[in-house]
């Protein structure tokens, strides 16, 4: 599953994992960083491992656990205490680097042992962007870990490192290096073949920002974003979901390929189209099958 919209909940808060169950949210991101404090992370651990193991089927809601930096002392207990509870993946913050991403997974295959867990069961993402070094480090995740299969990136974090006031212009829009930190990370998934997550939209009031944000990076590339308040997820899973008006178009320039065998260009509605519309077109029609908007073809 590629989620259109991962939903931060607190690790400490009964009522908020409760309530992220029923936010139609396709991934819930169970957190041990920054909204626990330090004093009650023995409480969240325990709490977040009960709530993964009270909710095996994860047929229509993943749960994944953001465990604490891997420069800090809190990871390795985060990863004993939640990897029990068969967690689907970890987001990891603040790594420099691939190696940090190998250096986890080595970390959970031992976690996952000593718990009767599959090897490699767990999946990794990293927030590629939250240090300086990490910025240099984008094109490091490729062949990093078969564990990988999504990369977000972070603008809060970046922005105190580089000593940022703000990180977004007086329109709302990102200043040069964090649009330049979304966008190397949006080619640093590519490169690795891993699906691109973009970053919280942290107005969680503004709704219509949001959304034309939501729409903004969709048409870049990225395939999914990240909330920090349930009233987001809607709009987020309304952006990411191929419109009708899409998935017709792509129906027709399949079957235009289709009529034409060997073809490497058509014409279509007076425009010429060649394979990369038409694997873009693969793609929405993938999308649309697997979040229900058209049947699967019939085989």
């Amino acid at each position: 599953m590629i989620p259109r919209s991962l939903l931060f909940v607190p690790g400490d808060s009964e009522k908020k994992l409760a309530k992220g169950l029923g936010s139609g949210a396709d991934l819930l991101i169970l957190d041990l960083e920054d909204s626990v404090a330090q004093e009650k992370l023995p409480l969240a651990r325990g709490m977040v491992r009960e709530f993964l193991q009270a909710h095996p089927d994860r047929s229509k809601q993943e749960l994944w656990v953001r465990v604490n930096p891997l420069a800090t002392p809190l990871a390795l207990p985060d990863l004993a205490g939640v990897v029990p509870g068969g967690p689907d993946g970890i987001m990891l913050p603040k790594p420099d680097s691939g190696a940090d991403i190998a250096l986890l997974g080595h970390y959970l295959s031992a976690f996952e042992s000593a718990a009767g867990l599959p090897i490699g069961r767990i999946k990794t993402m990293p927030v590629a962007t939250e240090t300086a070094k990490a910025m240099f480090a984008l094109g490091t995740y490729v062949g990093a870990s078969e564990r990988l299969t999504m990369m977000t990136w972070g603008a809060e974090d970046i922005a105190a490192v580089v000593g940022a006031s703000a990180n977004r212009g007086p329109d709302g829009s990102y200043d040069p290096l964090f649009e330049l930190a979304r966008t190397l990370c949006l080619a640093g998934a590519a490169a690795a073949g891993v699906a691109p997550i973009d970053t919280v939209y942290t107005n969680f009031r503004d709704s219509t920002g949001l959304e034309e944000e939501s729409r903004r990076v969709r048409r870049a590339g990225y395939l999914g974003k990240i909330a920090i308040h349930p009233d987001q997820v809607p709009v987020i899973n309304r952006a990411f979901t191929p419109s009708d008006e899409e998935v017709a178009h792509a129906e027709r320039i399949i079957a235009a390929f289709a009529a034409n065998p060997g073809a490497g260009t058509i014409g279509l509605d007076g425009k010429m189209i060649d394979m990369p519309h038409f694997k873009q077109s693969q793609k929405i029609m993938e999308a649309a099958v697997r979040l229900g908007v058209r049947p699967a073809p019939k085989a």
